[in-house]
């Protein structure tokens, strides 16, 4: 008996990496009497076995990645010496703690300084000039890095060097440029080309994503787009080695891509060649809209499932091979075999796509659990999982505000806590028929399938609701429509087709990939055209996300009861999100956008130029399913040649200023005016200028209580002003101080970079005055003289 109870204990040989809830919790007779001691003695018992050493890993990525996101919330960029030191400092302090009790504590601090300290060093170790300003056609020579095929227009990365131009301080290390499509030049070539520059995206509301921080930490410090021809010259050395491997990896894509293309057409070749190359931008926008709104898009980004499959195919195969020799089964260790091989195929199909965040994440990972059964370890646990965090966060530490790293990695918690916790007792084989067993296994993986998609779709709802603005409330149905033929069919195929290119024997796996793949796009539509299949949110902000996050992360990785506490924390996390108010005017940061909330709750739009992008998030922000080019954003929008002006909820009128001479009266009527001239200092509105957009970027804006006294006094001093004899003209004097105090003081104001606030990302933080050499206006010497009574007796 006491053999069979170890065995049990053992789990299969294995030794448990957490002690169970009865091991860690004392027993119910030993706490003190009455009800409250007794549930604060569990409470102690419970936190006691949590913080236990045992389970002190997991939590390290958690603190490391909260330093990240602390170091990302700072008003201006940290001294790097200085927080290196720190962070080494504590590190050590942790060691000479690790016999204290204390050490827990200790080493998470640890944890959050060094992550503090590594995306510091990151951000120096990239750093480089940003395009403040507008460039029009300066001439460019350089090496093409990587190529993009989208569906419209192609786009690159030009290395630049040599760039002149009428301003010849400025100079940049990348640049992203778009071509005509089929134009593009091959990656390693060295081409010369004139080309329109802008400054990298900003965040088009406060609160956004910021596009411009990726380009940064991309070494971009500018996009636009090419300007006549692109002319191949010779180039220069220094292309250097990593550029020649991403010119042979460019060319192993495009032959794939090549042979894909010789068979499949349209959605389907632009699909299969996501799937094995990571090359997703030639997909319509009508298919990705719907695999988004389906919930199947986690399909078209490689990330943990198609790392999963890669190997696995791989695994299964090299092994039931090496099993049809029986020496080699009864001699040598074929299963750590088809690991290596497995590791082998995984680290290929990583650098074959293009190595992007989710992708680096799935490999980290399978690459643990590969490690973790050629060395006879537990493969999937919460561990493989910190470990594959920590490798990400220590090379990449930019990318733990992606959404790609949010969604993949709560996924796999959810997934890994669903293994650990859940499958066991679902793969609990009970003593039956083997008729019976073979309808258990059906039903009971058909169920796995369910409950998988359901924890991972419940796990990543948070992030898609904060970055994209929608839920997807038939995710789980399409998935169980689709992933099953993905997974046997298209990415087999896939493989297939890759391993019998070089024998031309192809055709035939590209033709059974199109049969899923297919599939899989009549899923997603039909799912896609079901009512509510959209489920518009809108934005929050970081709080909520925070506070989800902390709750899915109790849940995951705590074993006692206490795990339920982070259902409380999302439940209240949802609360907040929903108590957000919206705001009440949106300003983009060129001025030449304004969305006003109207009396029916829902914006209208004033526009001076076209940016569908601007206008689409806005509306995606506010849970609007509106269009750009809906007729009813302009209903109530007044526009003349001077300008336009909309009245907004509760009252008053907002204007966008056009003309100089339309500001008098905008000044006098409007309660706030958006202009790119300088209002006078008397002017009664609130006045947002194009000095403030270009410091501040975005703006969104909320009344306060004090506009209705500003409405009050602005209708008073029209009807007095209109008295005036055929004059427009206000007369500050006559205005009472209290009133132009009101005036100016009507709304809150959020901005994308408020005043203090500048991160080297920002085009506003490059200044191009201080960078131009001898740009400084000299200034004859000051007078040095003190003045007598400043003096001392001694002096």
């Amino acid at each position: 008996m006491a053999e069979r109870g170890g065995a049990r204990d053992r789990r299969g040989g294995y030794a448990e990496t957490w002690p169970t809830t009865r091991q860690a919790v004392a027993a119910p007779s030993q706490t003190p009497s009455g009800a409250l001691p007794a549930i604060v003695a569990r409470l102690r018992a419970w936190a006691s076995a949590e913080a236990a050493a045992v389970r002190l890993l997991p939590w390290i990525p958690v603190a490391f990645g909260a330093g990240i996101a602390i170091y990302f919330a700072a008003d201006h960029e940290p001294v790097a010496w200085v927080v290196s030191v720190t962070a080494g400092a504590l590190f050590v302090s942790a060691l000479l703690l690790r016999r204290h009790r204390v050490f827990p504590a200790a080493v998470m601090v640890a944890a959050v300084a060094a992550g503090f300290a590594v995306a510091t060093i990151k951000t120096a170790h990239v750093s480089h000039a940003v395009l403040a300003r507008p460039m029009y056609t300066p001439l460019l020579q350089g090496f093409v890095e990587t190529r993009e095929v989208r569906e419209r227009a192609d786009r690159f990365v030009l290395r630049v060097v040599r760039m002149d131009s009428r301003r010849p301080h400025v100079k940049l290390d990348r640049v992203r440029l778009s071509v005509r499509k089929g134009t593009a030049p091959a990656v390693g070539s060295f081409v010369e080309l004139k080309a329109r520059l802008q400054p990298p995206l900003t965040p088009v509301r406060p609160g956004s994503y910021d596009f411009a921080r990726d380009m940064y930490f991309q070494g971009i410090g500018a996009s636009g787009f090419v300007m006549g021809a692109i002319k191949t010259v010779s180039s220069p050395p220094g292309g250097g080695l990593a550029l020649r491997y991403a010119a042979l990896m460019q060319e192993l894509r495009d032959a794939i891509d090549a042979r894909i293309r010789t068979v499949l057409s349209g959605d389907s070749r632009a699909i299969a060649t996501a799937l094995l190359t990571g090359r997703r931008d030639a997909i319509t926008a009508p298919v990705n809209e719907a695999m988004f709104i389906s919930g199947l898009g986690h399909v078209l980004s490689i990330s943990g499932y198609h790392m999963a499959v890669v190997a696995g195919v791989v695994f299964f195969a090299v092994r039931a091979l090496l099993a049809l020799v029986p020496a080699l089964t009864a001699t040598f260790p074929i299963k750590k075999w088809s690991a290596a091989a497995a590791l082998a195929a995984a680290a290929f199909y990583l650098l074959l796509s293009g190595a992007e965040v989710a992708t680096q994440r799935s490999f980290f990972m399978t690459a643990v659990v590969l490690i973790a059964i050629m060395v006879d370890r537990r493969a999937i646990t919460f561990r493989t999982l910190a470990v594959a965090a920590m490798i990400v966060l220590a090379i990449a530490p930019e990318s733990l505000i992606h959404p790609s790293f949010q969604m993949s990695f709560a996924a796999t918690l959810g997934l890994v806590a669903l293994v650990q916790v859940g499958m066991p007792r679902m793969l609990a084989t009970p003593d039956h028929s083997p008729t019976a067993k073979a309808a258990l296994w059906g039903g009971r993986e058909i169920a796995m399938l369910a409950l998988a998609s359901f924890v991972a779709g419940l796990a990543t709802t948070p992030y898609a609701a904060f970055h994209f603005h929608r839920v997807t409330p038939y995710g789980m149905v399409a998935n169980l429509l689709a992933m099953p033929v993905i997974s046997a069919l298209v990415m087999p195929a896939g493989l297939l087709g890759l391993a019998a290119m070089p024998f031309g024997f192809d055709g035939l796996f590209w033709r059974l990939m199109d049969f899923g793949i297919e599939w899989m796009v009549a899923v997603a539509q039909g799912v896609a055209d079901l009512p509510g299949a959209i489920g518009r949110i809108a934005a929050f902000g970081a709080g909520p996300l925070l506070a989800a996050t902390a709750g899915i992360i109790l849940l995951g990785l705590l074993k006692t009861p206490l795990r339920w506490s982070g259902a409380i924390v999302v439940g209240l996390a949802i609360a907040w999100s929903l108590s957000v108010t919206p705001p009440d005017i949106q300003i983009s940061a060129e001025g030449r956008n304004v969305a006003v909330r109207g009396g029916d709750g829902r914006l209208r739009l004033i526009s001076t130029g076209k940016d569908a992008f601007t206008v689409r998030e806005w509306l995606a922000a506010d849970g609007d399913a509106r269009a750009p080019t809906d007729p009813t954003l302009a209903e109530g929008v007044s526009c003349d040649d001077a300008g336009c002006v909309v009245t907004m909820s509760g009252g008053g009128i907002v204007a966008l200023t056009r003309r100089p001479e339309a500001m008098q009266d905008d000044c006098v009527r409007a309660v706030l005016m958006v202009t790119q001239w300088r209002a006078p200092e008397d002017c009664l509105a609130h006045v947002i200028d194009q000095d403030r957009l270009r410091r501040e970027g975005a703006l969104a804006l909320w009344r306060t209580p004090n506009s209705s006294r500003q409405d009050a006094s602005r209708q008073s001093t029209s009807r007095q002003s209109a008295s005036n004899i055929g004059a427009s003209k206000l007369d500050a004097s006559k205005l009472d101080a209290s009133s132009f105090a009101a005036s100016r003081s009507g709304f809150a104001v959020d901005a994308v970079s408020p005043a203090g606030v500048r991160r080297p990302w920002s085009s506003a933080a490059f200044d191009e005055q201080q960078a131009r050499p001898g740009s400084k206006k000299r200034e004859p010497p000051a007078d040095t003289t003190p003045a007598p009574e400043d003096l001392q007796p001694d002096d």
